[in-house]
């Protein structure tokens, strides 16, 4: 490690925004410009698939951005955001990666689940701390992944809960009603089949689930043949694992078909966009989040509407994703903020080992508690379930652990 930085533990009591608002102003004392812009790439899917979900996230991440340079910086140094709209495609995450990197880049915001999973190795061998919106459960494995980060709760954890709940839930006063069967409606790409192919099988069959998986064609508008499968599965449970738009139309269509099932929503389906789209067909949907709504009032969506006011815009047509793309960030800016102020230099392992202190870091309510230790880059490893209730989600449960794997 460059710079002699010591890490230093965070005060599990603090929150991020106050932090950053107390350390404004005050560079670290470095022959190499202290008061050079931090440059921060990233890649953001504006136009592609995954876009009714990517604006929002991209949109915090640069709201963040913003916000922090208005209170001054990261210890009096500009955050200078680098990125692009790569539309979902892998190599053009890549292109993108490399372009940024070179360009002088010391950490990165990435996307999807293929891109991110493709860029691995680049990643720890350019050591360039890297989170991404994806939450597959490898990318938390610092033996697998050394410099990604999950600021989020795995995709596998959200599975597990939603099992959990499930199987704890599923005819709790008729021994009879036999195993519960559970229909995973999924996006056809590793995002899609992430939580499943990591760890979401093995814990159903240790549960007693019969699970199905279903793939949702890109771009379908009906899925009647889809839904006669699961009918005749005799699932009364269908989780999503996709975004916002398909999952609408899936929910429009099973409405339309009399399926009657418990619907529940993986978070990148779990917001307000999909009850604006899915309208009363949305009624009734469970949802795992994890990240707070900006309607939810806890102190971490407070700072965001405080700034969104300042900006002359309200919370309308925003969703979860704003938070999660806000606060992603924010945990990062943290850990450069804690190496500077130690006269540590920027440099990527020095932002690791940082990282690698956080225990127990209150995220201001959105979410749970973050922890990273050398071994385990999984930060958040629960959630609340939400419900839409007369067209708004709802809080469920409070926070609530994954259980062990099987």
């Amino acid at each position: 490690m460059t710079g002699g930085h010591p890490p230093g533990r965070i005060p599990p009591t603090a929150t991020l925004f106050l932090l950053l608002a107390a350390a404004c102003g005050g560079g670290a004392d470095r022959a190499d410009d202290p008061d050079a812009p931090i440059k921060v790439g990233a890649i953001f899917d504006l136009t592609g698939p995954t876009a009714d979900v990517g604006t929002d996230y991209a949109d915090g991440v640069r709201g963040f951005v913003d916000w922090t340079n208005r209170q001054g910086g990261i210890e009096g140094r500009p955050i200078e955001l680098i990125y692009q709209d790569y539309a979902y495609q892998v190599d053009r995450a890549e292109q993108l990666y490399g372009q940024f990197v070179g360009e002088g880049a010391v950490i990165f915001m990435g996307w999807g689940t293929g891109d991110t999973e493709a860029l691995q190795l680049r990643i720890a061998e350019d050591e360039i701390p890297f989170s991404s919106a994806s939450l597959s459960h490898v990318l938390g494995d610092p033996a697998e992944a050394p410099y990604n980060f999950l600021v989020a709760t795995s995709y596998s954890d959200q599975f597990r809960i939603a099992l959990d709940w499930i199987a704890r839930n599923h005819a709790p006063d008729n021994p009879d009603a036999g195993a519960p069967v559970v229909a995973l409606m999924h996006n056809a790409s590793p995002f899609g089949l992430s939580p499943a192919r990591q760890g979401g099988e093995a814990f159903a069959a240790a549960r007693g689930i019969d699970l199905s998986l279903y793939p949702m064609p890109r771009g379908a508008v009906d899925f009647t043949a889809e839904f006669s499968r699961i009918r005749q599965s005799g699932a009364r449970y269908i989780v999503f694992q996709n975004t916002s738009g398909p999952a609408a139309v899936a929910l429009r269509n099973a409405r339309s078909l009399g399926i009657e099932a418990t619907f529940i929503c993986l978070n990148w389906c779990s917001n307000a966009q999909l009850v604006e789209l899915a309208g009363e067909a949305a009624e009734g949907v469970m949802g795992t989040m994890p990240y707070a709504p900006l309607t939810m009032d806890v102190p971490g969506t407070r700072v965001i509407r405080d700034y969104l006011a300042s900006q002359g815009e309200t919370i309308a047509g925003k969703t979860n994703a704003y938070t999660q793309g806000w606060w992603t960030f924010a945990v990062f800016a943290e850990a450069m903020r804690q190496v500077l102020a130690a006269g540590g230099d920027l440099t990527g392992a020095n932002i690791r080992a940082t990282m690698e202190t956080f225990a127990d870091f209150d995220m201001g309510g959105v979410t749970v508690p973050i922890t990273f230790t050398p071994d385990d880059h999984l930060g958040a490893k629960g959630l609340r379930i939400y419900r839409v209730e007369d067209g708004a989600w709802q809080p469920v449960t409070d926070f609530i652990q994954a259980p062990d794997p099987a």
